[in-house]
């Protein structure tokens, strides 16, 4: 079982490796006692193997539009992508996953997540809210968790190892791209590639969004109003957006680690290690 308390150190290690498996940078090793975990996002689905302690094994990524605010619009699409998911381990691994942890944005009714992995094949061994997937992967005894999707931001706040608030806003990824495509004049198809390919470029036509988030996101915290603030999502990864919360939550200490798009997924997939959940037998 991993250890309750990873460090960042040992998180961006993990995470610079999640990377690297998406690259194609890395051979996936299968081992015994593999588990999987598989985030539904607003932008894309990914899917993570993890070994006993909690290091990554195999990653798929696929960027799709079938989720939005946190609802599965398009259930055969989501189905679909889960189950290529699902092949594409099975070829990378030797191996066939019967089940799997899942998560939700808090707030939202967590078998929409929970419909589409059982329609692809899979039971569902655990389910867990995203942010509180991230504090559970870091051990979090006083700290807050923001985690920015592609449709929704997803706030938790921890005291004494528990979470004891937690809420989800409909904003994130999507509302960004739908102002950058505003912006440009170009459909939302392209300017996602823009995102991922040109963050230093449209963030200052971005920024107001993000402006607008931490606006959102300082009402949460009033419960909270020092200590550590973890950020995590793929939509963190812009140039400019830690910066930007540390300015705006000067009594914070902000952390964003590199790759954080993986974070989640590698929470959720963790959180299955913890639990005993999303056995490969």
């Amino acid at each position: 079982m991993p250890s309750p308390f990873l460090s960042l150190e040992l998180l961006q290690v993990r995470l610079d490796a999640a990377c690297q498996l998406h690259r194609g940078e890395l051979t996936p090793l299968p081992v015994a006692d593999m588990r999987l975990g598989i985030d539904l996002g607003t932008s894309d689905v990914v899917s993570v193997v993890v070994d006993p302690a909690g290091e990554p094994l195999a990653l798929c990524l696929e960027w799709a539009d079938v989720v939005r605010d946190g609802v599965v619009w398009n259930f055969f699409g989501a189905v679909e992508i889960v189950r290529r998911q699902l092949d594409e381990l099975e070829q990378k691994l030797g191996h066939r996953f019967q089940s799997a942890t899942t998560s939700f944005p808090p707030g939202t009714d967590p078998r929409i997540s929970v419909n589409v992995l059982e329609a692809a094949g899979l039971t569902v061994s655990a389910v867990i809210d995203e942010p509180s997937a991230v504090v559970n992967l870091l051990g979090l005894q006083h700290a807050a968790v923001v985690d920015i999707g592609g449709g929704t931001t997803g706030v938790a706040i921890v005291e004494q190892g528990k979470v004891v608030y937690s809420a989800d806003e409909a904003t994130g990824g999507h509302h960004v791209s739908l102002t950058l495509s505003g912006h440009c004049g170009r459909p939302l198809a392209e300017v996602e590639v823009m995102k991922r390919e040109q963050g230093s470029e449209v963030w200052p036509i971005v920024r107001p969004v993000f402006e607008k988030m931490c606006d959102i996101v300082q009402h949460h915290l009033e419960r909270m109003p020092k200590g550590d603030l973890y950020l995590s999502g793929g939509s963190c990864t812009l140039p400019g957006v830690r910066e930007l919360f540390q300015r705006e939550f000067p009594a914070h200490r902000v952390h964003l680690p590199r790759h954080s798009l993986y974070l989640t997924p590698l929470a959720i997939a963790c959180y299955g290690q913890a639990t005993g959940a999303s056995h490969a037998g």
